[in-house]
């Protein structure tokens, strides 16, 4: 068993199970035996190894003498994080690193079962990890007892400021006992911090340990210029010029991450998302996923920017530019950690240029300016990973060896490499063309002359179907964008869309098959898990669905196009959309007409009501009194 000097011996034990061999800067400089019975204000790099540097600084004051904690006992320690993700990681790192002195480690967070967690701190917890809402609202119920605790950690103590929590903050420190030993880590120490640091600690050492608030030795930042209507290929020429086991993806709002999430499973990426709007469990599942290897790519708000730990971690794409130098740095340090290097690349548009030179200028990065990779250099990178393949570096088995030699007396060389070589290509994504997005999309004006009679010169072509149709919520509004974005057209090139309950059908220009079967790909998917296929119609005809009580204009004796009898007919299966006759709805005169309608009928109810009531038959009593004569 290795031995670290100043760490308690079970710890010690937990150290070595996880390979450890030397302790961090930050973990050596909390275990000053000097510093045993102080409060600290800690800052440090990301990726330093803060959570175990607390988790080791507090056991001496939450242990004692003894090395397992007792059976029964109310809470001696209380560790509160910003977020939900960073509070279940610091729980899972606490519960290695303590597991041999039999502590129960409970979690508080928004987003799981109350009950339960009450359930959980009535039982037996001896440290508690939660987010300063959930902790407050079980002090507030008195589920949370604080009377015994000895140990009080604010890890990223200030993120939680900027995120709002100060009011929470200062609730839990001024009900804890004020005789604790507090521990204050943080990335960086602004005003607010060291104001707190004042207040609520007594006579804080600070503790700072070499490069904080400067570059990441282990990243390596490269800034791609990019136009706005390219940035998502270029995105995915960076995911697969890196080919990382795990990415991530900064976007600045969740919309963004919703969008891209949507596109990038459609481009065949591996993708989950995290933000926000998800719930809890959402989230860990996600999380989940990137470490299991079900997924490789994690599109995200900066909810990811803190404290996560993916050890697989090799590449951080900024899609979005942050917006300020200490979220750069944040979110970069997510990779390179543990002495492994990382990768951080910027997509840079021209107008957001001269903003991430500020951003470099005041983190002192040092960044390299490069356009985009190529699909050749992707494909030429693909090549160099197949011959270096770490299947070429174990030995052969010798279970194997039988069937290795079969496989040399039946096949070629040749052969035997052809078939490594497509094994190895299989589920590759298909590197985009850094102009795809713009210069392959024909102008919308093309094939329109001035003083043209016609409103398009829409030329009959392909018949496409889709999965989905009226019952799962397919809409002419949204499906059309999806359309041109995905299939690299433009409105004139989408001739009818027809919309039945279970699958649509769309009508593409001839000149323009072609390239939307490219753009598709073999995999015929769009967006929201929307699949496409081509059908054997070419005719410029409504094709006829199976059980739909329509007709189209080319077969209704009637006379009627088939756009009056939608309207007449809305409840009709089928819905077609033709975009010649399109007119955009103007809903300010509609609601005006019908403002007018009802104050019509309104005003004529009134009058009624008033003539009924002035013709109404007098009473016994009226007329009596208009009989009696006068005195």
């Amino acid at each position: 068993m290795q031995i670290f000097d100043g760490v308690m011996p079970p710890l010690c034990e937990a150290l070595s199970k996880r390979e450890y061999s030397t302790l961090t800067p930050v973990q050596e400089s909390v275990l000053d035996p000097d510093l045993l019975d102080s409060d600290l204000l800690v800052s440090s790099q990301t990726g330093s190894g803060k959570t175990v540097a607390f988790g080791l600084a507090m056991a001496p004051t939450i242990l004692g003498e003894k090395e397992i904690f007792e059976l029964n006992g109310p809470p001696v320690a209380i560790v509160i994080a910003p977020t939900r993700e960073l509070a279940l990681q610091v729980k899972t790192e606490l519960s290695w690193l303590y597991k041999l002195t039999k502590a129960s480690i409970v979690s508080c967070v928004g987003g799981m079962d109350m009950r339960t967690e009450q359930r959980a701190l009535r039982g037996n917890a001896h440290i508690v990890v939660g987010t300063p809402g959930r902790l407050k609202d079980h002090i507030e119920r008195g589920s949370l007892n604080l009377e015994n605790i000895k140990g009080l950690v604010l890890d990223e103590a200030d993120e939680m400021l900027d995120m709002g929590f100060r009011d929470d903050l200062e609730f839990i420190l001024e009900t804890t006992p004020t005789e604790r030993r507090t521990l204050m880590f943080s990335a960086t120490v602004p005003k607010p911090i060291v104001s707190l640091a004042k207040r609520y600690q007594r006579d804080a050492v600070r503790i700072s340990t070499k490069g904080e608030g400067k570059q990441h030795a282990d990243i390596d930042y490269f800034a791609y210029s990019v136009t706005a209507k390219n940035r998502e290929s270029a995105i995915a020429n960076v995911l697969r010029y890196y080919d990382a086991k795990n990415a991530l993806v900064f976007c600045g709002t969740r919309a963004a991450v919703n969008d891209m999430t949507s596109r990038f499973n459609s481009r065949g990426f591996s993708v989950v998302a995290l933000s926000g709007e998800l719930s809890q469990k959402e989230r860990t599942n996600a999380l989940q996923a990137l470490r299991n290897g079900n997924a490789r790519v994690c599109i995200a708000t900066d909810v990811a920017a803190r404290g996560l730990d993916l050890p697989n971690l090799e590449l951080v794409v900024h899609a979005d530019i942050p917006r300020s130098g200490q979220i750069l740095l944040h979110r970069s340090g997510r990779t390179g950690r543990a002495g492994r290097r990382g990768v951080t690349a910027l997509m840079v548009t021209k107008n957001a240029r001269r903003r991430t030179e500020i951003l470099f200028q005041h983190t002192k990065i040092k960044a390299k300016w490069l356009e985009p990779p190529t699909k050749e250099q992707i494909l030429s990178r693909d090549n160099e990973r197949i011959v270096e393949h770490q299947l070429f570096q174990d030995d052969v088995r010798q279970e194997d060896l039988s069937v290795v030699q079969r496989i040399l007396e039946t096949h070629s060389a040749e052969k035997i490499a052809a078939a490594f070589v497509r094994s190895c290509r299989i589920g590759e994504v298909i590197p985009s063309d850094n102009t795809a997005d713009s210069a392959d999309l024909p102008s919308r004006r093309q094939g329109h002359v001035k003083g043209d009679d016609s409103k398009h010169t829409f030329q009959a072509g392909a018949w496409f179907v889709l999965s989905s149709g009226r019952k799962d919520g397919v809409e002419a509004r949204w499906l059309l964008p999806m359309l041109c974005r995905v299939g690299k057209l433009n409105h004139g090139e989408v001739g009818k869309i027809l919309i039945n309950s279970d699958q649509t059908r769309v009508e593409i220009s001839k000149d323009a098959e072609s390239r939307f079967l490219k753009a598709i790909g073999p995999d015929c998917n769009l967006e929201k898990g929307i699949k496409i296929s081509p059908t054997n119609e070419t005719a410029r005809r409504r094709p006829n669905f199976e059980g739909s009580r329509g007709r189209g204009r080319d077969n209704n004796r009637s006379g009627r196009s088939a756009k009056s009898q939608v309207n007449r007919y809305p409840e009709r299966e089928d819905n077609v959309v033709e975009l010649s006759e399109y007119k955009p709805i103007n809903s300010d005169k509609i609601n005006s007409k019908s403002k007018k309608k009802k104050l019509a009928i309104k005003q004529k109810k009134s009058k009624s009501r008033t003539a009924s009531i002035k013709k109404k038959p007098r009473t016994t009593f009226e007329k009596r009194k208009r009989n009696s004569p006068k005195r």
